[in-house]
């Protein structure tokens, strides 16, 4: 741990009492589901951000319009603030690090740099004794020509600032991986192997400064074109396999909380393999999109934990209440499919599913592929849910849900 980084900590057993402030890198809306929460407790939020408009400084008690790295800005929010995190994992470690020697901040740089590289969250998974894809880092094109054939055909990402689908190319062979880097620019990337995918599952884990740890049941995933579509998860009792392999992914989610000597809340994503094997693909070091269902169904949502841990307040209860059903809502639902003609989804037809819960994050321009906003259906059973998810997404022009 840095000299920063230990002071940051030694000061975490201090509750910090609601009416003061908490501070927030990044303006999208993650940050804005978590003003709405840190709000409800009775904080206020300072949040920092180039935009002038994002989701988060629409509803925040404070904006400071900044650039990530701006070191007066950065100062400016730790003057302000008693605590500080972040809304996503691309926010230079080094400014958290700065934000550090003067105000508390989870999670910690040095946390938020392992997984803010491909390269480097996958060797880190892997030390843990825990299972990745095959694959091996890409620094330059030497590093393709020597890779095993096994791992073709494969997937190419980049090592830093890919999402959503984005900095990442299907490669049948060495010649499509060698002509994918070369689009990418040659930045660092890592090439994994295609697997036999049953499915995705994703564990929200929030752990406090003192170590203790709340997790939420695992939500089943459905991507379409790199981007989450639907979560959903059911408070049955499992038995059998399905029970264990929820007990396998809530084990490696700790191991992982535990090994980064994380505070605050994370996302583990993993692959199921149709033999049953379960591999870790990602580590989210925030709130993660397919974790919005706890915000409805849930005794304490996602935003609250962060915000707990954040204060130094006890965790809340992550019991699932009711089974639930997530479907995002993208920029593609403003526009008729046969063209780029712009209407207003039909709300009210939405909402006239009594189940379902709507949320929508304040974007001034719906653009295709862009997160606008979510419905959550809560219904008493999953087969419910699941009819009233079907009626929500006939409402929206989407695929039915899975």
């Amino acid at each position: 741990m840095s000299a920063t980084e230990s002071k940051n900590a030694a000061g975490a057993g201090l509750a910090i009492a609601p009416g003061d402030w908490l501070g927030l890198v990044g303006g999208g809306q993650l940050g804005r589901m978590f003003c709405h929460a840190a709000q409800s407790l009775g904080y206020k939020v300072a949040v920092l951000d180039p935009a002038a408009d994002g989701p988060a400084a629409m509803v925040a008690d404070r904006h400071i319009q900044s650039a990530y790295d701006d070191e007066a800005g950065l100062r400016e929010l730790a003057r302000a603030c008693r605590a500080v995190t972040t809304e996503f994992e691309n926010v230079p470690a080094n400014s958290l690090r700065a934000l550090a020697a003067n105000c508390r901040v989870s999670p910690a740089a040095d946390a938020v740099a392992v997984v803010q590289d491909r390269i480097a969250e996958k060797a880190f998974v892997a030390a843990q004794s825990i299972p990745v894809a095959p694959h091996v880092p890409v620094r330059g094109e030497d590093d393709l020509r020597k890779a095993p054939d096994s791992l073709f055909p494969g997937i190419l990402k980049v090592a830093r600032l890919g999402y959503d689908g984005k900095g990442q190319a299907r490669v049948q062979s060495r010649d499509e991986a060698l002509a994918a880097f070369a689009a990418f620019g040659g930045v660092a990337c890592v090439l994994e192997a295609l697997l036999p995918l049953d499915h995705e599952i994703s564990v929200v884990i929030a752990r406090g400064f003192d170590g203790g740890t709340v997790m939420f049941p695992v939500a089943r995933n459905v991507h379409r074109d790199g981007i989450l579509a639907v979560s959903t998860v059911d408070r049955a009792a499992l038995s059998g396999p399905e029970a264990d392999l929820e007990r396998r992914a809530a084990d490696a989610a700790l191991r992982i909380a535990t090994g980064l000597d994380y505070h605050g809340v994370l996302c583990v994503e993993f692959f199921v393999l149709r033999d049953g094997a379960l591999l870790v693909n990602e580590i989210a070091p925030r709130p993660h999109n397919s974790g919005h269902y706890t915000i409805d169904a849930c005794v304490t949502s996602q935003f609250e934990q962060q915000a707990r841990v954040m204060a130094g307040l006890p965790l809340g209860s992550a019991d699932l209440l009711a089974p639930a059903i997530m479907l995002n809502i993208l920029g593609d639902v403003w526009y008729a499919p046969e063209g780029d003609t712009r209407r207003e989804p039909d709300w009210t037809a939405v909402l006239a599913v009594p189940n379902a819960k709507l949320h929508l994050y304040g974007k001034r321009e719906a653009r295709r592929g862009r997160k606008m906003g979510h419905v959550t259906i809560v219904a008493p059973t999953l087969s419910q849910a699941r009819r009233d998810a079907a009626r929500v997404a006939q409402a929206l022009g989407l695929p039915a849900p899975c």
